[in-house]
């Protein structure tokens, strides 16, 4: 289980300046998996958006995705 205590508030993302964060959670979600994907898990720079995603998005969606993707029915494309 992740220590909770290392997430802070999200900062503000001009990309998404609405009150409804939904595409925000996401596209840092998706982003963190990329970033893995590219760089290799530990690079570093790719937790910024595990923290972002981790302080915006519900935990039963990222127990749901990270099930998605184990089963390679993930709809985002990582």
């Amino acid at each position: 289980m992740t220590d909770r205590s290392e997430y802070k508030t999200a900062p503000f993302d001009a990309r998404f300046p609405n009150q409804n964060q939904t595409k925000n959670c996401w596209q840092n979600y998706v982003d963190f998996y990329r970033c893995q994907k590219v760089k290799g898990e530990d690079y570093e720079p790719c937790t910024y958006f595990k923290k972002v995603y981790r302080s915006l998005c519900p935990n039963k969606w990222v127990e749901s995705w990270d099930e998605q993707r184990e089963a390679g029915t993930f709809a985002g494309k990582i």
